[in-house]
C-alpha cells in the first residue's frame, strides 16, 4: 500500500482578528473600505463571462495550487458533492477519477450556476427535495424515499455534504441567499455544508482601490470577476436564514512575511460548518 504524506501543521490563529480590525479602522487611507458610500454601483452588471474567460486562461490547471488535505471516514457510502473550482475540489476529483476503473459510478461531473439555476434532477428530484425538507417527526421517511429513488436510478436522493470553498464570494451579494438555499435543498437531514471564503479586512480586500467597489465589501477585479469579503455576522445570517444550524464559525487569521520587502501580510478567511436539521 502506498504511504500517504503526513498532513502539514496548520495555523489559523497567528493573530487575533480584532488586532487587524484596529489597524484598518484607524488608518485614514483605508477609510473607503469601511462605510456605505453614496456611490453609483448600478454601472456594474454581474455576468458569467469574466469567469468563463478566467477559466479559459487557466485551463491547464497550473493556476490552482494543490494542497493536500487528508480525510478519513468509517463509512464507505458517502455521497460527495463539491461545489467549487478550488485546489481542494481538484484533488478530490483526481482521487475519484483514479478510482473510476473499479468504481465508475462514484464520479459524475456537471457544471451549474447555482446562483441562478437548480442542481440537476439526478442530484435530487422534485419529490426528493420535498422529502429532504426538515421533517420534525424524524428523517426516516425521507431516507426511505431516497433509497427507492436510488434503486430506480431516478436520482441519488440528495447528498451528505457540500463544500463551498472560495466560491460564494464570487456570487453577487443579492444572489447569495438563493445559492445557499439551493445547497440546503439537496442536503440530506443532518448533512453538512463546509464553508471557507475571504474574511473582512483580508490583505486582498485592502488592496482594492475605491473605484473597484461595486457594493459594500464587494469589489470587482481588473478581469471583471467579483470578490466579496465576509464578516462572521453576515455569514451567520446568510446560512441560518436558509435553515442551517451553525456548528462552527470563526475567522482564520494567518500572518505571512515577505522577507524581501520586510513586510507582514495578514490573511483573513472565514471558516464555517453548518448542518441541515434532522
Amino acid at each position: 500500500m502506498e504511504k500517504r504524506d503526513e498532513a502539514g501543521e496548520y495555523h489559523s490563529k497567528d493573530f487575533e482578528w480584532e488586532f487587524l480590525q484596529n489597524i484598518v479602522e484607524n488608518d485614514p487611507s483605508l477609510s473607503h473600505h469601511l462605510h456605505h458610500h453614496h456611490q453609483d454601483f448600478s454601472k456594474y452588471s454581474p455576468n458569467s463571462q469574466p469567469w468563463q474567460d478566467f477559466h479559459s486562461r487557466h485551463s491547464s490547471g497550473k493556476f490552482f495550487k494543490v494542497h493536500t488535505h487528508h480525510y478519513s471516514s468509517g463509512s464507505k457510502n458517502i455521497t460527495v458533492y463539491a461545489c467549487d473550482c478550488s485546489s481542494e475540489a481538484l484533488v478530490r476529483t483526481k482521487e475519484n477519477i483514479d478510482r473510476a476503473i473499479d468504481k465508475v459510478d462514484n464520479f459524475r461531473s456537471f457544471c451549474c450556476d447555482f446562483s441562478t439555476s437548480e442542481f440537476p434532477n439526478w442530484v435530487a428530484c422534485d419529490r426528493c427535495r420535498d422529502k429532504l425538507m426538515v421533517n420534525h417527526s424524524g428523517g426516516s421517511e425521507g431516507m426511505q424515499v431516497n433509497y427507492k429513488c436510488l434503486l430506480n436510478e431516478h436520482c441519488i436522493g440528495g447528498v451528505d455534504f457540500v463544500t463551498l470553498i472560495f466560491t460564494l464570494s464570487a456570487v453577487p451579494k443579492e444572489r447569495m441567499p438563493r445559492a445557499i438555499k439551493e445547497c440546503f435543498s439537496v442536503l440530506k437531514p443532518g448533512g453538512l455544508l463546509l464553508f471557507r471564503d475571504y474574511g473582512l479586512y483580508d490583505m486582498t480586500m485592502l488592496r482594492f482601490e475605491p473605484e473597484k467597489r461595486v457594493g459594500f465589501r464587494e469589489y470587482v477585479r481588473s478581469d471583471g470577476t467579483l470578490s466579496y469579503f465576509f464578516c462572521l455576522d453576515t455569514a451567520r445570517k446568510l446560512f441560518t436564514d436558509a435553515g442551517f444550524i451553525e456548528v462552527e464559525l470563526e475567522y482564520c487569521c494567518v500572518k505571512a512575511v515577505n522577507r524581501r520587502k520586510g513586510k507582514n501580510m495578514y490573511r483573513v478567511w472565514v471558516h464555517g460548518k453548518f448542518q441541515k436539521p434532522f
